[in-house]
């Protein structure tokens, strides 16, 4: 699902990688508000503050919602840096990269939030932003603009639009794709859901505030290693049948 690129993506790459994706978001999301009463998976909030404090004159507090947007952006950029420049080698899944920084920047902010030094509410508000912004590029990347999963706005702007078309077949004759298109979407608002509600849960029944990010990062990782593992099999099962039809045809 982290490999895959292009035609050879499928509907099951964007699903496995939306409920992956959407899932940590919903985490981040929700432990972000809960301890920094921030959003810390979009920017529209942030952006709308922004715009009010300036509209009365007080440029300077909002100069703060500037940096969060600017945290997404940045982060973002990297993320699309980083896959542009390594794209041309084959040994490495460039998607790793960012995948790997977003995991890091989680499993560290419990860590240094601990540490009085950097105990700095909007430091924190903008790593997660940033995090946030790595992710949603790079899955935007990855599935062609299909798969995005750190804000659910404009997916139920889109799943209200291709909801109306099923009643529509007449000028809307690819039905098959639509409902593909559909699912993938409700996959995604369902996981953002179910990853909010989990991180609701460790956090504060479980009390683990900040650690819950790690929890989120070690999804990640997990995901990455099974992706991996299984890329390696199935590459090593069709070694194995390609030197089996070669041996025969050698015979």
């Amino acid at each position: 699902m982290f490999r895959h690129q292009g035609k050879s993506r499928t509907l099951k790459h964007n699903l496995r990688i939306a409920t992956i994706l959407s899932f940590v978001a919903g985490i981040v999301n929700v432990t972000g508000f809960l301890e920094f009463k921030q959003l810390t998976t979009n920017v529209t909030g942030h952006f709308a503050l922004f715009i009010n404090d300036v509209a009365e004159f007080e440029v300077w507090k909002g100069t703060i919602y500037f940096l969060y947007f600017f945290s997404f952006l940045f982060g973002a950029f990297i993320s699309s840096l980083l896959i542009e420049k390594y794209r041309d080698n084959r040994k490495l899944n460039v998607f790793v990269i960012p995948t790997i920084i977003e995991s890091a920047i989680l499993i560290s902010i419990p860590i240094v939030y601990n540490v009085p030094l950097f105990k700095n509410v909007d430091l924190i508000v903008c790593s997660l932003l940033f995090a946030m912004g790595l992710q949603n590029s790079f899955v935007t990347k990855i599935s062609n603009a299909v798969v995005r999963t750190t804000h659910l706005t404009g997916l139920f702007t889109d799943l209200g639009i291709e909801l109306s078309q099923l009643f529509f077949s007449k000028t809307h004759p690819n039905q098959d794709k639509l409902k593909a298109t559909i699912k993938l979407r409700i996959y995604i608002i369902s996981f953002f859901f179910i990853g909010g509600l989990i991180g609701g849960y460790l956090y504060t029944r479980m009390h683990w505030r900040l650690n819950t990010l790690i929890f989120g990062a070690a999804v990640l990782l997990i995901s990455l290693i099974y992706d991996d593992l299984r890329f390696r099999m199935i590459k090593a099962k069709r070694k194995y049948k390609q030197g089996k039809t070669s041996s025969k045809k050698g015979k």
